[in-house]
């Protein structure tokens, strides 16, 4: 099933979280023990999938070797009852972990999102950016002390004496903004990021700075990065990013005036593109946004509403 343009991609989850259970440790011990639970194989933050490139999925009573050789086994939820594990096999070497998983490849879940379902593209991104976590807060920040995974695997707390301190999965929030023109024609700024090819245009994101709303963060952002005033603006959706733990908050906005001065810096080249001018660049094949990205939500819905 390919994904649902509706939804957009790492959303549409369907599993219960089971907050209220999964810090009792007696509980989850139960649920790997339960036949009907199925354990999510991941190596290095990638997918280790099969020949026909579906995410590889083991029920537990065939997984003893997978758990045994994981470093982090983490609970992710209930689907209708069943529950669903993840499991970091980053430590092996590759060859290893996909023979550990019946798997022949590790492949990017980005690589993968245009032919998943919403809902398996969501739970693989899930179980990515917890892993990813794990891997990466093995110690306490304040002590030095190795800290131990704990509800879960949604918590981790530093075993230092006398420290104890509990620590949670961050989220890295960021925002990603369409800006218009003012007056006419309808038009909306695009910018050639470094590093991106030569005709290759995006829209405008940066990451939300301590002491800011999103709002304020939609502000700065545009007028660093592209002399940009904005006027109005409007929220348009939010998506789970975890790469390794966005999250990409979409806003409409319009600009004062259509002055630009990129900064050089993150950005190379910016411009106001008309609505046939990007119908254009689709008729030649150019891509409008990330198949897997809010950004070509933005664009698309800036299009349509131009109909």
């Amino acid at each position: 099933m390919r994904t649902d343009d509706r939804i957009m991609a790492y959303g549409g989850g369907w599993l219960d979280r089971a907050g209220e259970l999964r810090a009792d440790p007696d509980w989850i011990a139960r649920r790997l023990a339960d036949r009907a639970s199925v354990v999510l194989p991941l190596w290095q933050d990638r997918c280790l999938v099969g020949p026909d490139r579906t995410p590889v999925r083991r029920g537990v009573a065939d997984a003893a070797e997978l758990l045994a050789a994981a470093d982090e086994t983490v609970f992710l939820g209930l689907d209708a009852g069943a529950a669903v594990f993840a499991v970091d096999l980053s430590a092996r070497a590759e060859r290893e972990a996909r023979e550990l998983a019946g798997a022949t490849e590790a492949v990017d879940v980005r690589a993968l999102v245009g032919g998943l379902g919403p809902a398996e593209a969501a739970i693989q991104a899930y179980a990515r950016g917890l892993l990813h976590w794990h891997r990466g807060q093995r110690y306490c920040g304040a002590c030095g002390a190795h800290t131990v995974a704990g509800n879960g695997g949604h918590t981790r707390s530093c075993s230092g004496s006398g420290c104890g301190k509990l620590l949670f999965p961050r989220i890295e929030p960021a925002i990603i903004v369409l800006v218009e023109a003012p007056g006419e024609p309808d038009r909306c700024l695009l910018a050639r990021h470094r590093g991106a090819s030569e005709d290759s245009w995006s829209t405008l994101a940066g990451f939300v700075e301590v002491g800011e709303s999103l709002e304020d963060a939609v502000r700065r952002e545009m007028a660093e990065e592209a002399g940009v005033t904005v006027a109005d603006l409007a929220y348009q959706g939010s998506q789970a990013w975890p790469f390794p733990a966005g999250l990409m908050v979409g806003f409409r906005a319009t600009a004062a005036s259509t002055e630009v001065r990129v900064d050089g810096e993150e950005l190379l080249e910016a411009r106001w593109f008309t609505r046939d001018e990007l119908r254009d660049r689709v008729a030649r094949g150019r891509r409008l946004g990330r198949v897997d990205s809010i950004d070509r939500h933005l664009l698309g819905g800036w299009l349509a509403a131009g109909d």
